[in-house]
């Protein structure tokens, strides 16, 4: 039996329905204002492409602040969490 702590106070078998064991989240430092929601995809390495950036805000896959976002251009700033593909990002920075 497969047991570990997933952050969703369960400890059995949580991949049975559904739950995904909590990661710590990847900081992205940015050195401007903001960074648009699509570039950010890009620069942290959550997709190879603009186009694949694009997809998966345009299939609401991308949550920002635990919202889902559509937005491509949505202005990303620091203490900002986004979320894509399983894994998590937090900007820090900014001018």
């Amino acid at each position: 039996m497969t047991a570990y702590f997933c952050g969703h106070l369960c400890f059995m078998l949580c991949e049975r329905i559904g739950h995904k064991m909590a990661s710590t989240p990847d900081i992205i430092d940015i050195n401007t204002e903001f960074i648009r929601l699509d570039a950010l995809l890009k620069f942290a390495g959550a997709v190879e492409s603009g186009g694949e950036a694009k997809l998966l805000i345009q299939d609401a896959q991308v949550k920002v602040n635990g919202e889902i976002c559509t937005q491509r251009g949505k202005k990303i700033r620091e203490g900002d969490t986004v979320d894509v593909n399983g894994g998590s990002y937090v900007v820090r920075g900014g001018a």
